[in-house]
C-alpha cells in the first residue's frame, strides 16, 4: 500500500513540474515576444531618409530633379563641382514635432546647414528665410566661427551657442540629433553623445532670441511650426548619412 502511494505521489510530482517547466516557458516565450515586439514597434517609429533619393528629397523651390547631390555606399554627398545654380534640398514630407538623427561630415573650411519649418514660394528664395538652422562648420578654418561661437557647428545659427565644441575635425563624421517639439516649446540638439545648444521655439523666448538677431526682421522665419526639412548648398562638399527621423 505504502509502495503505491510513494508511486501516485511520485507521478503527481512529475505532471506538476511539468506543468510548471511548460509556464515558465510560456512566460519567457510571452516576454520574448513582448520584447521583440516593443523593439519592432520602436524601430518602426524611425523612418529613414536615404532609402531613395528622389522618393525623399526634392529640389528647393523647383520641380527640377536632384543633379548635385548623389547617394553613393550609404552616404549623401553634395558636389560643387557640379554646374548649376545653387540647389538646397529638402524633404519631400513636412514636419513639425520630430527627431531628426544622422552623422555628418564637412570638408576643409567647409559650411552647411540643416534647417526645419522650411516654406517654399516664390517670395522665398532661400530655405533660411523661413527655416531655423543647425550649424554645420570646420569650426577650425571657416572663417564664420571667428564671427562668435552662435556660428559655429552645432548651433542654432545666430541665435544659441554651443555649451561646448565637441565636433571632429573636418573630414570625420560627427553624430548628430536634433530634437523640436513645439509642444513643449523644447529644442535642442545633441552631437558626439552630448547635449550642447537647447532653446525655446515660440512664444515670448523665442521672440526675445530672434529680435537679438540678424532675422529680427524676417517676418517669416521661425513663423510656421510645420514645414520641410532642408539641407544647404553651401558651395562646400558635405555628407550626410544613416538619414532618419521619427515624429514626436
Amino acid at each position: 500500500m505504502k509502495k503505491v502511494i510513494f508511486i501516485a505521489s511520485f507521478v503527481a510530482t512529475l505532471l506538476s513540474c511539468k506543468n510548471d517547466q511548460k509556464n515558465t516557458e510560456s512566460v519567457e516565450m510571452k516576454d520574448s515576444t513582448e520584447v521583440e515586439t516593443t523593439a519592432m514597434k520602436t524601430d518602426k517609429e524611425w523612418q529613414s531618409l536615404q532609402n531613395d533619393l528622389n522618393k525623399d528629397w526634392k529640389a528647393f523651390n523647383t520641380s527640377d530633379s536632384i543633379s548635385k547631390w548623389k547617394m553613393e555606399n550609404g552616404t549623401l554627398a553634395f558636389d560643387p563641382t557640379i554646374e548649376g545654380p545653387t540647389e538646397n534640398i529638402i524633404s519631400k514630407n513636412t514636419y513639425t514635432n520630430f527627431e531628426l538623427s544622422l552623422d555628418w561630415k564637412i570638408s576643409e573650411g567647409g559650411n552647411s546647414g540643416i534647417m526645419w519649418g522650411v516654406q517654399e514660394g516664390e517670395e522665398f528664395d532661400e530655405p533660411y528665410l523661413t527655416g531655423p538652422e543647425i550649424q554645420i562648420l570646420d569650426n577650425q578654418k571657416h572663417p564664420d566661427a571667428k564671427n562668435g561661437p552662435d556660428r559655429t557647428a552645432g548651433a542654432l545659427y545666430d541665435l544659441v551657442s554651443p555649451s561646448e565644441d565637441v565636433t571632429k575635425p573636418a573630414g570625420e563624421w560627427n553624430s548628430m540629433t536634433i530634437h523640436v517639439d513645439y509642444d513643449s516649446n523644447e529644442g535642442w540638439v545633441k552631437m558626439n553623445g552630448k547635449k550642447i545648444t537647447e532653446f525655446p521655439l515660440k512664444d515670448e523666448k523665442w521672440n526675445e532670441l530672434v529680435a537679438e538677431s540678424k532675422f529680427s526682421e524676417w517676418e517669416n522665419f521661425g513663423a510656421t511650426p510645420s514645414g520641410h526639412i532642408a539641407l544647404q548648398d553651401h558651395s562646400n562638399k558635405v555628407w550626410f548619412r544613416n538619414i532618419k527621423i521619427k515624429e514626436l
